[in-house]
């Protein structure tokens, strides 16, 4: 059984953050996180009502141990307070919008964990306004593009996480591109021993891999990509601003491979975000590599006690039927 922190275990760091005189009054532990606990704590005696707290603890992640992976893999396990502090600190340098860090601590002293004590946004996110409220999302969506082009025109001959490259370690690999023919491969291989319908075509999505990795150019610079946005992944401000989340994977990257993820969360919304001058070649290698990955990555997480299992199966199930259908474009 899983134990996860309470107002007793916060009630040291929290006070730490915002002053001697604040006292927790509640604790709320935010659904949908699968590598850190994600709480929001109501206070008494501050300027702010409440504040969140991320807790990289190893019972809030639900992924199950991998095989071991070099740690500065840009697919690597992307978790922790050190990436988190990197990426935070390169988005709020440029003017992208992240919440503000009260306190990081990875002493242990008042926590059992890594843990930062960071700004509430109160105003939901993206994809809960986008059914909500179309106008003022539509809004949001057109400064989020304008964030996602001033990243992508942040420019590094060299690929890699950003706390990687701060601390002047090199990524794995050759190229992106390379990288993610081989996670899709590997991504293939677990998918076709878990799915049906993917494993009765596992011989031709190999050959379908290969096929269009060799269409692909090689490239040496690379855009600053957040790696997982979607519209879940986006907070929107009191005043109506976007505000990144979920940012501990922020890497230098092919811009493509942002762009894939965002057409297949944002949906109709994409064209808002879409740019010219991206490699086609790209799109199609990244598209299949993505399909696979959220069929393989899905069903592995299933493999432990996610509580949210149901949507998981779902996800995993309709990127197996898109994966398929990529073989008869």
């Amino acid at each position: 059984m899983r134990q996860f922190t309470d107002s007793e275990a916060l009630s040291g760091i929290v006070p730490e953050a915002l002053g001697a005189g604040v006292r927790v009054v509640r604790v709320d532990r935010l659904r949908g996180g699968s590598k850190k606990g994600v709480y929001r704590v109501h206070t008494s005696g501050s300027r702010a009502a409440s504040v969140i707290v991320y807790s990289w603890a190893e019972a809030e992640d639900f992924w199950p141990a991998a095989e071991a992976i070099d740690p500065a893999h840009p697919f690597a396990h992307a978790s922790g307070l050190a990436p988190f502090l990197a990426a935070q600190r390169r988005l709020d340098g440029l003017g992208v919008r992240v919440p503000g860090v009260l306190l990081a601590d990875d002493s242990r002293r008042r926590y059992p964990a890594d843990v930062a004590v960071v700004e509430d946004i109160a105003g939901g996110t993206l994809e809960a306004l986008l059914e909500t409220d179309p106008a003022r999302a539509s809004h949001a969506l057109n400064e989020l593009a304008a964030m996602l082009d001033l990243m992508h025109q942040q420019h590094s001959q060299h690929y890699g996480r950003v706390d990687v490259l701060e601390r002047g370690d090199k990524a794995s690999g050759d190229s992106c591109e390379q990288l993610v023919l081989e996670r899709a491969v590997e991504d293939l291989a677990e998918a076709a021993e878990r799915d049906p319908g993917i494993g009765s075509a596992a011989a031709p999505l190999h050959v379908r891999l290969e096929e269009l990795a060799t269409r692909v150019a090689p490239r040496t610079q690379h855009g600053l990509i957040h790696g997982e946005l979607g519209p879940d992944h986006v907070l929107v401000d009191a005043s109506g601003h976007p505000v990144l989340i979920d940012i501990e994977g922020l890497m230098f990257f092919d811009v493509e491979w942002e762009h894939v993820f965002l057409r297949l969360r944002f949906g109709d919304r994409y064209p808002a975000l879409s740019r010219p001058g991206l490699d086609p070649a790209r799109l199609d290698l990244y598209m299949l590599a993505m399909r696979l990955s959220l069929v393989a990555g899905p069903l592995r997480l299933l493999d432990g006690d996610f509580p949210h299992r149901t949507v998981m199966r779902e996800i995993a199930e309709h990127n197996a039927k898109e994966a398929l259908a990529l073989l008869v474009q």
